[in-house]
């Protein structure tokens, strides 16, 4: 009987070490579309739900946008308009012509592109999405957001060995890459991915292999030793998790401390029982208070589509 996969691995080790990686989690779409749902929380998923107002308001600057563009295809300000006002609308489809435009226009601005395959993906179009983050990284190979993008469709998909592989070319050319052009690829970033796909996979020796690596790489990071102590929680090893909870917290930048202290809190003491549980002693357990979770997401851009980016401010990378 296969094992139940951990959610305590998919949610905490995610929130904990993607949101560090130094690129954005939430994909771009999320952002546009939850900046103007009146809920808290992104609704992709559908079109956001507007007053009949602001419905109203929204159309009419569609259509103005779009007698602008027919008359001049490569007004940017039109351009960003019409996408800007499409995506508040919930319309992706109607996003793609102008994200298709200003990507072309735009081709060192890879935000565009980003945009682009998160709008496909979307829609349903996987391999419209794929070719778009393939494109972005044959030209730059170490864009995270686009290796993010890319990894993330492909264990959608269930095809954990395609993310692998990717990762694994990724580290294999970065040094080249990196002599002709330092700081293409940032190595330890995209080893973290690639030690998250094999914890996804409860492929943890691997995963614990990829992060010793990365701590050789850079001792002063505080991603790695994070990345391996959440592991080693998960296999239920917990005296060796705590001195690299410890490592971690003295290596954070100032912005990240009281995070890393918190989830190695979270990680190091025992749990509660949950409500409606018994306790040892036979009694009920109160609630206990819901898991901090790190808070540097990037907040909802004023101007879509610039992209968001959560920079881990950690040395080396």
């Amino acid at each position: 009987m296969s094992q139940k996969r951990s959610p305590w691995v998919n949610l905490v080790l995610v929130l904990a070490i993607l949101a560090f990686v130094g690129f954005s989690m939430i994909p771009l779409l999320d952002i546009v579309l939850s900046d103007n749902s009146p809920s808290s929380e992104a609704t992709t998923a559908s079109t956001p739900i507007l007053p009949a107002q602001k419905q109203a308001e929204l159309e009419a600057q569609a259509r103005g946008y779009e007698l602008v563009v027919q008359r001049e295809p490569q007004n940017p300000s039109a351009l960003r308009g019409l996408l800007e006002t499409r995506l508040k609308l919930g319309d992706i489809q109607g996003a793609i012509p102008p994200l298709e435009q200003m990507a072309k226009l735009n081709p060192d601005q890879t935000e565009y592109s980003v945009l682009l395959a998160q709008a496909k993906q979307q829609l349903g179009d996987k391999e419209g999405a794929a070719q778009t983050y393939r494109s972005i990284l044959a030209s730059k190979p170490g864009n995270l957001d686009a290796l993010e993008g890319l990894v993330g469709l492909y264990v959608q998909q269930k095809r954990p060995e395609a993310a692998i592989g990717l990762l694994q070319d990724t580290l294999k050319t970065a040094t080249p890459i990196n002599d002709m052009k330092p700081g293409t690829v940032d190595v330890i970033s995209v080893q973290l991915l690639l030690g998250l796909v094999y914890a996804n996979e409860k492929r943890y020796t691997e995963a614990i292999a990829i992060y010793d690596e990365a701590i050789k790489t850079n001792k002063q990071d505080f991603r790695p030793p994070l990345a391996k102590a959440l592991i080693l929680k998960e296999q239920g090893k917990v005296a060796e998790a705590k001195p690299l909870f410890t490592t971690a917290a003295s290596l954070a930048p100032p912005k990240y401390k009281d995070q890393v202290a918190q989830l190695a809190k979270e990680a190091t003491e025992p749990k509660s029982a949950s409500p409606g549980q018994e306790s040892p002693n036979g009694k009920q357990s109160p609630a206990s208070p819901p898991s901090a979770s790190p808070n540097n997401q990037p907040a909802s851009p004023g101007n879509a589509p610039a992209a968001p980016k959560a920079t881990a401010d950690s040395p080396g990378t």
